[in-house]
């Protein structure tokens, strides 16, 4: 069973990338074609259902073109609301 801390941030994860890909108007799978991954695998990610390494962070960042660090800041911000929850 996933901790606390790990269930915020999964959630904080998909809430973050969803949010961008929805704001660059890319659909799941164009993010997955820009990321090297599959359209199967984005859709785990935005459900909650997978961890990804920090090598798929940084390809996810890439593909929706913000920073690493801009994309982990905003995970951990979102992160600290979902603890308040």
């Amino acid at each position: 069973m996933a901790s606390s801390t790990s269930d915020s941030l999964l959630n904080a994860l998909a809430l973050v990338l969803r949010r961008h890909r929805l704001a660059a108007g890319l659909s799941q799978e164009d993010l997955a074609h820009r990321a090297g991954r599959s359209m199967r695998y984005i859709s785990l990610l935005e459900s909650c259902r997978h961890q990804p390494t920090l090598d798929t962070l940084k390809r996810l960042s890439d593909g929706l073109g913000i920073s690493l660090s801009a994309f982990v800041t905003e995970i951990e911000i979102e992160e600290k609301s979902w603890k308040l929850r």
